[in-house]
């Protein structure tokens, strides 16, 4: 068996609308003779992913990415390409594949609000035949992760945002399906519980070798959980690789962050690096990558300082410049 969970080639999806002419004369026109449209939402993307692996799928607003993931569940039909995940092809719905993957939408539930968990998860065990002795199982492991047991039997819509959303993973999770497809699983999510849906998803996937494809907004659900990225623009693809293999081919500086005891020179500052941000007793500078150990030696020599650190530009930063280029390509 190949050891490509996903296999993806020129996998293409375009939409067709029809163009709507302002005003009631332009409405009784539309009647009888209409102008139709296309949008391309994704081109001739190509991409493959590993049994196990971690794949964050970036990309802004309207990039294709859901479109890419609904075609991958076989929600959606492509207008053309062709893509295999675990041994199928999406979009003939095979009642074999349905059992084999997940999909969890940060905006759509799948567990009926009205009921308890409990009972939304025994449903989900009937729907894809799990056996009375693996369910209780899996409960038992996925309600301990996830820190929910006395929350089973309490009302969904009653339940937090969070609460909430362990319960979605958990119904997802419950057949033990080989491929994961997440979008936005923590959207709108306080701190707390974006971190502890991240230490599950890591867990889980470290200890069932589960392949999962991750979409979101939020750079930090990528840089703790994703050592590969795929980016992609406008439906096409821009970026294939890893994460910090990213960070070191397009991101040409890094950061260098200085606290002082005494006020600093802003000239002296100047001659060491770009001054991003200052006050008197701390400065944030910008300088060359290649540079940054002669550079860290010069201001240990020439500055007083009191704290010192290196680190990497915020990768929505880079994200964000990488999508108004939009012409970085893999290395």
């Amino acid at each position: 068996m190949s050891d490509k969970t996903i296999i993806v080639q020129n996998l293409s999806k375009s939409f067709s609308y029809t163009k709507k002419t302002p005003g009631v004369m332009g409405a009784l026109k539309d009647l009888f003779k209409s102008e139709k449209l296309s949008k391309d939402a994704v081109k001739n993307i190509s991409f493959t992913v590993n049994k196990g692996e971690f794949v964050g799928f970036l990309g802004p607003n309207g990039a294709g990415k859901t479109t890419t993931l609904k075609m991958l569940s076989g929600i959606l039909y492509p207008s053309g390409g062709h893509a295999v995940v675990l041994g199928y092809v999406p979009w003939t719905r095979q009642d074999e594949y349905k059992k084999k993957f997940s999909i969890v939408m940060g905006q759509k539930q799948q567990l009926w609000p009205d009921l308890p968990a409990y009972e939304g998860l025994l449903l989900q065990k009937e729907i894809y035949e799990v056996p009375d002795k693996a369910f209780g199982n899996r409960l038992k492991e996925l309600t301990a992760m996830l820190n929910v047991e006395d929350l089973l039997n309490v009302q969904l819509r009653k339940l937090s945002l969070g609460e909430r959303m362990k319960f979605e993973l958990i119904a997802a999770l419950i057949y033990q399906p080989q491929m994961l497809f997440l979008d936005e699983p923590t959207i709108g999510l306080d701190v707390v519980a974006q971190k502890r849906v991240r230490e599950f998803l890591k867990e889980y996937n470290r200890k069932h070798g589960v392949t999962i494809l991750l979409t979101s907004h939020y750079m930090q659900d990528v840089q703790e959980l994703c050592s590969r990225v795929i980016v992609i623009h406008e439906g096409s693809l821009l970026f294939d690789g890893e994460l910090k293999k990213l960070m070191e081919n397009y991101v040409q500086e890094k950061i260098i962050k200085l606290e002082f005891d005494n006020p600093t020179i802003h000239q002296k500052l100047e001659t060491l690096g770009k001054i991003v941000k200052r006050d008197q007793f701390s400065a944030t500078l910008s300088v060359p990558r290649r540079q940054i150990q002669e550079k860290v030696r010069a201001i240990v020599n020439s500055l007083d300082i009191t704290d010192i650190s290196v680190e990497e530009i915020p990768i929505e930063k880079v994200i964000r410049e990488i999508f108004e280029k939009k012409s970085y390509t893999s290395p």
